[in-house]
């Protein structure tokens, strides 16, 4: 990928902070997009331009689209979650995850994509949580992440003619700071410690482990990558084996 430019976001930690420090280290210029500007100093160490931007805002989306107009590669990784129970969930909390997680991802597919060039390549995060629903305190976040899969195979169909690939990845356990709170917050509204939802959890992936964010990184390299160029409009599992 060397040459290429890419612009990720969600880039100050997680995910998001892998891929973009994996395309940095494959030669790519990256354009890291975070509300967090402290977090996005191990990229900006690392050479990436930065941009500091709430993407649920228009005004945030327009700045990306701005100073990422023409890249070869968008991965759409910025989210946040909310863990509350469904019966209580309130309705601020429900639209500003929809206002991040959401409308982020249709609305820069919608001002970059059309800019990219010939073989340039979308990957948006969506969840495992989009295909299970035992989590019952993620039902919003799950809803969000649904409608990822959505925008996903919109924009494949749209951007097709000009030879752009959309394609969204399906995350299971991966340790992150995000999947740190979710057991926190879970064993809480539970009434268990995090040791023993983390063991419950584990339990359920037939390879018997999270994954670390450095390999989901590769997984989603290589969906942007020339050696995925037939794909589009797919929605990989990345998940040690929960969905089969």
């Amino acid at each position: 990928m060397n040459g290429k430019r890419a612009v990720v976001t969600g880039a100050a930690s997680g995910i998001g902070q892998a891929v973009a420090l994996r395309m940095l280290r494959d030669g790519e210029q990256v354009l890291a997009v975070d509300l967090d500007a402290a977090r996005l100093e191990p990229v900006r160490e690392a050479g990436a331009e930065v941009l500091v931007a709430d993407l649920g805002t228009a005004e945030g989306c327009d700045a990306v689209a701005s100073v990422g107009a023409g890249a070869d590669h968008l991965v759409n990784a910025a989210g946040i979650i909310r863990l509350r129970d469904i019966f209580t969930m309130p309705r601020d909390e429900f639209r500003d995850i929809f206002r991040i997680n959401v409308e982020s991802v249709f609305f820069l597919c919608q001002q970059l994509g059309p800019t990219m060039p010939s073989g340039g390549a979308i990957v948006n995060l969506s969840s495992i949580s989009a295909k299970l629903t035992a989590t019952l305190e993620t039902a919003a976040y799950a809803a969000s992440k649904t409608a990822i899969l959505a925008i996903t195979r919109s924009f494949a169909y749209a951007l097709a003619p000009q030879d752009v690939r959309v394609n969204a990845i399906c995350p299971g356990i991966i340790d992150t700071p995000m999947q740190d709170r979710v057991l926190e917050e879970v064993a809480r509204l539970r009434g268990i410690t995090a040791s023993e939802l983390s063991d419950l959890r584990t339990a359920t992936v037939p390879l018997g482990r999270g994954a670390t964010p450095d390999e989901c990184a590769a997984a989603i390299c290589f969906m942007l990558s020339d050696a995925a160029s037939y794909m589009t409009g797919q929605a990989i599992n990345y998940d040690g084996g929960m969905v089969m």
